[in-house]
C-alpha cells in the first residue's frame, strides 16, 4: 500500500505549486538586501562547557533588524582551520541541546545552530504585516500583505544564509569546507540555504518541509505540517476565489523552485510513510536538483526517528 504515489511515479514527479514569473528577481533582490547586513556578532559564554569544546550563545542582526540567536560550539585546541557545519531545527522548536553538537567539535568542526526567529528559541521576530492571520503557523504569515517581501519564510531563508556567512567568518573555520544539516523544517532550510549560498559544499536534508504547497493541500493536510493552508482558506477564502493567487504567492517560499540553484553535494532522506511532509512534496524539489545528489529512503518509516541517520549524517560530513 502507498501513502502517496508509487516510488517510480515519485521519481518522475515535478510538482504542482506554481512558480511566480518574477521568482528569480524576488530572490536576487532579497540577497541584495542581505548584502547590506553586517556579519558582526556578539558571543556570550554558555553555562555548558567541555574539556575539548567551547560553547557560546552567538547573536547577529538579521534582515528587518531581527536579533538572531545561534548556539556556537567550536574545538578548544585547533592546529589548523577546520570545517564548519550550520544546523537548522524542526518546526516551532529550537536549536536543541549542546550535547548533540559536541561530537562534531570533537572531530574539529565548528558548529553553528540557528534558532528560527519567532519560534521556540531565543531569536526575535520583528516582522509586521499590513493584515492577515498570525494565529496558526508561519507558512501563511504575511500571505495577506500586498508586499510578498513580508512573507515570514523569506526572512528565515535569508537568516540561514547569514548564519553560514557568519560561520565562515569565525576564527578556525575553513570557509571552503562548509556543510548544512537539518530535519523537517530544518531540512527545508538546509535546501534553501544551499540554493541561496553557493559556498555550501555538503547538504544533508531529512524529510524537508516547505515544498509543493498545492500538492500538500490536495492531500489530507489537516493531519500534516501544512494544515495552516486549510486554516487560511477556511477563515479568509472559503470559496477559493483567490486560490490561484495564494498558491502563486506561496511559490516564492517553495523550496522546489530554489532547488535548481544548488551547487552542493546533497544527501536527501525520505520516509515513504511520512504523512506530515508527504514524499511527493519532497520529490518535487529533489527531482529539480542539478548538482550531485543521493536519495536515502526509509521505506517503512514516517515522520519520526530514523535509525542510523545521525551516524550516516556525521560520516557524510567527515570528508568535507
Amino acid at each position: 500500500m502507498h501513502l502517496d504515489m508509487p516510488l517510480e511515479e515519485l521519481k518522475q514527479y515535478m510538482g504542482k505549486n506554481p512558480r511566480p514569473s518574477d521568482f528569480e528577481e524576488y530572490w536576487d533582490r532579497a540577497l541584495q538586501e542581505l548584502e547590506r547586513q553586517s556579519l558582526e556578532y556578539t558571543l556570550v559564554p554558555a553555562d555548558f562547557q567541555t574539556e575539548f569544546a567551547e560553547c557560546y550563545h552567538l547573536y547577529f542582526t538579521g534582515v528587518g533588524n531581527a536579533k538572531v540567536h545561534c548556539k556556537l560550539v567550536k574545538p578548544k585546541k585547533q592546529q589548523r582551520k577546520g570545517p564548519g557545519i550550520a544546523i537548522f531545527h524542526g518546526y516551532s522548536v529550537d536549536s536543541g541541546d549542546w550535547l548533540d553538537k559536541i561530537a562534531y567539535a570533537a572531530q574539529g568542526f565548528t558548529v553553528l545552530a540557528m534558532d528560527c526567529r519567532g519560534q521556540g528559541g531565543l531569536s526575535e521576530d520583528p516582522l509586521s504585516v499590513a493584515k492577515g492571520p498570525t494565529l496558526r503557523g508561519h507558512i501563511i504569515r504575511g500571505l495577506n500583505d500586498p508586499n510578498p517581501d513580508k512573507l515570514y519564510y523569506r526572512n528565515v531563508f535569508l537568516d540561514t544564509v547569514q548564519t553560514v556567512r557568519v560561520l565562515k567568518s569565525i576564527d578556525g573555520v575553513d570557509p571552503e569546507r562548509i556543510g548544512v544539516f537539518g530535519i523537517s523544517q530544518g531540512g527545508a532550510l538546509s535546501i534553501a540555504c544551499s540554493a541561496l549560498e553557493p559556498s555550501v559544499k555538503k547538504t544533508v536534508a531529512v524529510y524537508p518541509f516547505l515544498s509543493d504547497y498545492k500538492r500538500a493541500w490536495e492531500m489530507d493536510i489537516f493531519n500534516s505540517a501544512y494544515e495552516e493552508i486549510a486554516y487560511y482558506f477556511r477563515c479568509f477564502d472559503p470559496n477559493h476565489e483567490r486560490e490561484e493567487e495564494i498558491f502563486r504567492k506561496l511559490g516564492y517560499i517553495d523550496i522546489q523552485h530554489l532547488a535548481d540553484r544548488i551547487q552542493a553535494n546533497v544527501l536527501w532522506v525520505t520516509a515513504m510513510r511520512d504523512n506530515i511532509c508527504p514524499p511527493s512534496t519532497q520529490f518535487a524539489a529533489y527531482n529539480k536538483i542539478q548538482s550531485e545528489k543521493e536519495m536515502l529512503i526509509y521505506h517503512e518509516y514516517g515522520h519520526e526517528y530514523l535509525p542510523g541517520l545521525a551516524d550516516i549524517a556525521f560520516q557524510r560530513f567527515l570528508n568535507l
